[in-house]
């Protein structure tokens, strides 16, 4: 709900969707930005902890975009408060999948597959519904209602969320001067390669959300715009059922490249769609591709990265998605802006061809090490150490 109202309001506010996406896009670059350091604050100090404090914040610097906004604040402001309330995002998401890690203790497992496709649908549902309720309080209540609504659910969930204790991770506080104090879960080269992957990802999401607000302005529909979002975030959540029902063969690397293959391919005609009938299917095809990405990536974490930094290498998935969409919407915005909805779909298909390109050179990266690798001295010879 948050980029969706950011967008609506700031456009209200200020008549131009290339602010509005400004905006937008500096709320997903300050929570990419932020989200891993917030992640490694979790799994340092536990969740609990960094939750409570973090989603209070985040709802006070969302309503303070409201009050400005109301009030008539020149753009610049806007998009100086917006950055805050990006920041402030809560990582639930990552600290939910955490949460099952180490429920399971099995990466290997099917069950870890279909625990990562359970997530991906309940997010999804969150996609298909905050989008809709988003643009109706928009739209019919005030543009400000959107945001609001927004801070209070997170404030809400937030705090339900981290009053439950029995299933949060115990924090991994590394002993003063140990050696892997100061090690961050991007040093990885395969959390760096699935990152390139979810900046496509991110690029889909920003570049839908804009491309589709102006095209149901075009059509002199605005209303439809969240029905139209939701479609897409619809074959999301089917194709993440579907695929965490099933026991596939294939490797996990595999799977990724073949499910970004189909990502880039449904992207492709987006932009020479000028009809509501192609863009009520369009987007349903593109969004069947997205859950198996995702969900194959993420079981991708749980045997490619220690426990110790699980949830700090989620949020730094999570935060290319939104670092992604946050350049997505500002492009997509522009060129909607100088040349139409058309101009902003091509920005899906650019963001995931390229991605694409670098997960292919990148894709030795994406393979665990064999089991009994450190047991034989690993590189250099160095004796094996505890990652816990």
């Amino acid at each position: 709900m948050l980029t969706i109202s950011m967008v609506l309001l700031v456009r209200h506010a200020t008549g131009s969707y290339g602010m509005a996406g400004a905006a937008a896009a500096l709320t997903g670059a300050a929570s990419a930005l932020c989200a891993p350091q917030g992640g490694r604050l979790a799994d340092r100090y536990g969740q609990r902890a960094v939750l409570l404090p973090g989603v209070a914040l985040h709802a006070l610097c969302v309503l303070a975009v409201v009050v400005l906004a109301v009030s008539g604040a020149p753009g610049w402001v806007l998009l100086v408060t917006a950055m805050p309330a990006g920041a402030t995002v809560p990582q639930i998401g990552p600290m939910v999948r955490s949460r099952w890690s180490v429920a399971l203790d099995d990466p290997a497992s099917a069950l870890m597959q279909t625990a990562a496709a359970f997530e991906s649908v309940t997010d999804e549902l969150t996609f298909v519904v905050g989008p809709v309720i988003a643009t109706a309080l928009c739209t019919s209540v005030h543009p400000a209602a959107g945001l609001v609504a927004e801070a209070a659910l997170t404030l809400l969930g937030g705090v339900l969320f981290a009053a439950q204790r029995r299933s949060e991770p115990p924090a991994h506080r590394s002993p003063t001067g140990g050696a892997g104090q100061h090690t961050s879960a991007l040093s990885l080269s395969a959390v760096r390669a699935l990152a390139i992957a979810f900046l496509g990802v991110g690029a889909v999401f920003g570049g839908m959300q804009v491309s589709l607000a102006a095209f149901t302005q075009e059509i002199d529909r605005p209303g439809l715009n969240g029905v139209l979002y939701g479609v897409f975030a619809a074959g999301n959540m089917l194709s993440g059922a579907v695929y965490g029902a099933v026991s596939w063969r294939h490797a996990p690397r595999t799977r990724l490249l073949a499910a970004y293959v189909g990502l880039t391919a449904a992207c492709a005609p987006l932009w020479a769609a000028h009809s509501l009938a192609l863009l009520s299917v369009l987007p349903l095809i593109a969004g069947l591709f997205i859950a198996p990405t995702i969900v194959t990536a993420y079981s991708m974490v749980d045997a490619l990265v220690p426990r110790s930094a699980r949830t700090e290498a989620f949020t730094w998935l999570t935060g290319a998605v939104a670092f992604g969409q946050a350049i997505a919407v500002t492009v997509a915005g522009l060129l909607a802006d100088a040349r139409g909805s058309a101009a902003g779909f091509a920005v899906p298909l650019t963001g995931t061809a390229l991605a694409l390109a670098v997960l292919v050179g990148l894709r030795d990266h994406l393979t665990p090490a064999p089991a009994g690798a450190q047991a034989a001295g690993g590189i250099d010879h160095r004796p094996p150490v505890s990652v816990d």
